[in-house]
């Protein structure tokens, strides 16, 4: 498999903050409702329906897990709306991302979601599709819906390669920190 190796990082909220927004409960704001018998986690991520407007369409997603190696060759984005990802059940996946704008191979950057954690891209951020991994994944995925062309594909110009042995030192790096 030839290609360049992507890097793989920990998806955190400073790491990914130039493509949007991670979707956790720690550090978000939160309160009581309910007469104290539920906890709510408020505005977690920005649903961005454009200035084209559109409505907010609320999907799943079955993904089945990718192996690794993988080869990276192609990215999406979507110019009139946000994507947000949120998984439901806690098994880690795959984030491949470069910045919204002209696509820029050298600032793609790849991250390994802990499992619970979901993602939004923000408006115009180019991504992978879904990369699940070790077992299928459904996920709840909101973005937007309406009139206007809201996919953009890309071919990379070379390829890209998520390896196990990248996978395994953000693991690794994680216990020992």
């Amino acid at each position: 498999m030839a290609g360049a190796a992507l890097k793989i990082e920990r998806l955190t909220r400073e790491a990914f903050a130039p493509f949007g927004d991670v979707i956790e409960l720690s550090g978000a704001k939160h309160f009581g409702i309910n007469g104290g018998t539920t906890e709510r986690y408020h505005d977690l991520a920005t649903v961005d329906l454009g200035p084209e407007g559109g409505h907010t369409l609320v999907n799943v997603f079955r993904g089945q897990p990718r192996q690794l190696p993988y080869e990276v060759t192609m990215l999406e984005r979507h110019p009139l709306g946000s994507q947000a990802f949120i998984p439901l059940k806690t098994t880690p996946y795959l984030v491949v991302v470069a910045p919204a704008g002209e696509l820029d191979v050298s600032q793609m950057r790849a991250f390994v979601s802990e499992g619970w954690q979901g993602v939004n891209y923000a408006r115009g951020v180019w991504h992978h599709p879904l990369l699940a991994l070790e077992e299928v994944s459904d996920f709840v995925v909101v973005d937007r819906g309406g009139e206007g062309h809201n996919c953009d594909e890309r071919d990379l110009p070379g390829t890209y390669v998520l390896t196990r042995a990248a996978l395994e030192a953000v693991r690794s790096a994680r216990k020992a920190a």
